[in-house]
């Protein structure tokens, strides 16, 4: 490729240290289909001849019925993807295939792949996340009346619904899928024909370009077009943050599974055995999801140092964009697509559940409101009376609801002549009404709200 201008071919460590055809032979889909885009505004615009275009095209073509059928070669000395195909090309039709890189660069060529690449990975986990968010709507409309402990500090603080806490969850990869969606809006501009870094002298025609290949409109500035990444910067912290999501509902799942727990159980797909120890039912899919956020925030700050210190325009670090891009997406699709089935198959336990909300003082809150509300007692108040009475359950081995107006007057006089609150759990949950609760009621609400915006 170089012979013009070198004498003698590379070093073998500098072959190997070149090339990229190992990895980015992921992008032949989009390069062929970019080339495809390129070459028929040639021909429109005048700049190559028709039939010559007609036949670069056939040539393309056959390239990807070929690699479809029998995958991508690999030559170092073709360094990448991009020459791997215009070699082959050159094979197919001969001498015309070197009309095809008129008027373009390869730094615009990779530039342009790898956005078509990211925009079809961002599709992929937008897809992924639907499914993920329609799992976690069914098990809550299922579990909306299912009373557990809400925690803090993974202490018990008061008492909740499985389907509030599903549909917390739910919001987050709400939030999730809106940064990929803003994402792909910044993307939505097409680098193609902004040659090495200054333009080119052809009379290309980068809007058609542009709209051949869906792109909302063309880069505006040929250097930025070259040397941005920022698109994989930021499906990479878009894939972070969903990656964080998971790891946290994995690691309840691993909690709510264990035996001191027992909140649920997981079905044999998603589960593993010992080698050594026959009754153990280990969370493995759910161990793997919580790890793959290490994995994938690595790769984050992989591309981030990458980028941090490059003049304009294109430097050869820029190869590196692609591997940690490439790998954060197959894991987050692992962790989307284990962390989906672990949601819908998961057994709830209602039962223990039930009784891990009652322990802990739970409604020791709905104690203080009542307080406030009922007495006229200012919360600060309110709230050390309150300490006083778990402090004599304590004392008593009871709960709260156990007490009896005279415990709380011997307190404090001023509860004297006031009905004794419902301090049990379900009356606890059935109280939460305000918008966003926990209550039933709430949780069906913002299930109907949910599927009538169409948020689903």
């Amino acid at each position: 490729m170089w012979g013009g201008r070198f004498a003698d071919g590379p070093s073998s460590i500098m072959r190997e240290i070149n090339a990229s055809i190992p990895f980015d032979k992921k992008l032949w889909r989009q390069d062929i289909r970019a080339s495809l885009a390129h070459v028929g505004m040639l021909a429109k615009q005048g700049i190559v001849e028709a039939e010559d275009a007609t036949t670069i095209i056939e040539g393309l073509n056959q390239i990807a019925q070929e690699y479809e059928a029998d995958g991508v070669p690999e030559n170092l000395d073709l360094e990448d993807i991009h020459m791997t195909i215009e070699a082959r090309l050159t094979e197919i039709v001969g001498p015309v295939a070197g009309r095809l890189h008129t008027a373009r660069s390869r730094n615009d060529q990779v530039a342009t792949s790898f956005r078509l690449w990211v925009r079809d990975a961002m599709d992929e986990v937008s897809n992924g996340l639907w499914d993920l968010r329609e799992a976690l709507i069914a098990r809550a409309k299922e579990q909306a009346d299912t009373i557990m402990p809400g925690f803090t500090h993974l202490q018990v603080a008061q008492p909740i619904t499985m389907g509030h806490h599903l549909l917390a969850y739910y919001e987050m990869f709400a939030r999730d899928s809106s940064r990929f969606w803003a994402a792909k809006q910044r993307l939505d501009q097409c680098p193609l024909g902004a040659a090495a870094l200054a333009g080119t002298g052809f009379p290309n025609d980068r809007q058609m370009t542009a709209e051949t290949l869906d792109f909302g409109t063309a880069t505006a500035n040929s250097m930025d077009s070259v040397s941005d990444r920022d698109f994989a910067l930021d499906y990479l912290m878009a894939a972070s943050q969903t990656a964080l999501h998971l790891s946290r509902l994995a690691e309840e799942i691993i909690i709510w599974a264990s035996q001191p727990f027992g909140f649920v159980k997981l079905s044999d797909q998603w589960s593993t055995g010992s080698s050594i120890m026959p009754q153990k039912r280990n969370p493995d899919a759910a161990e793997l999801v919580r790890g793959h956020a290490g994995r994938i925030t690595g790769c984050l700050n992989a591309l981030m140092m990458t980028m941090k210190g490059l003049p304009l325009a294109y430097s050869k670090d820029m190869q590196d964009d692609k591997p940690p891009v490439f790998e954060a997406h197959d894991l987050l699709g692992l962790s989307l697509a284990a962390m989906t089935g672990i949601v819908g198959s998961v057994t709830f336990v209602p039962d223990r559940m039930r009784a891990a909300a009652d322990s802990g003082f739970s409604t020791a809150t709905d104690l203080a409101d009542w307080l406030v509300r009922e007495a006229n007692i200012p919360f600060r108040e309110a709230h050390h009376i309150t300490g006083a009475a778990v402090k004599l359950c304590e004392e008593r081995e009871c709960g709260l609801a156990d007490l009896t107006p005279a415990d709380l007057t011997a307190i404090d006089a001023r509860v004297e002549g006031h009905d004794m609150p419902d301090l049990s759990v379900e009356g606890s949950v059935a109280s939460r009404t305000s918008y966003g609760g926990t209550a039933p009621e709430q949780v069906r609400h913002q299930i109907m709200m949910l599927e009538q915006t169409n948020r689903l």
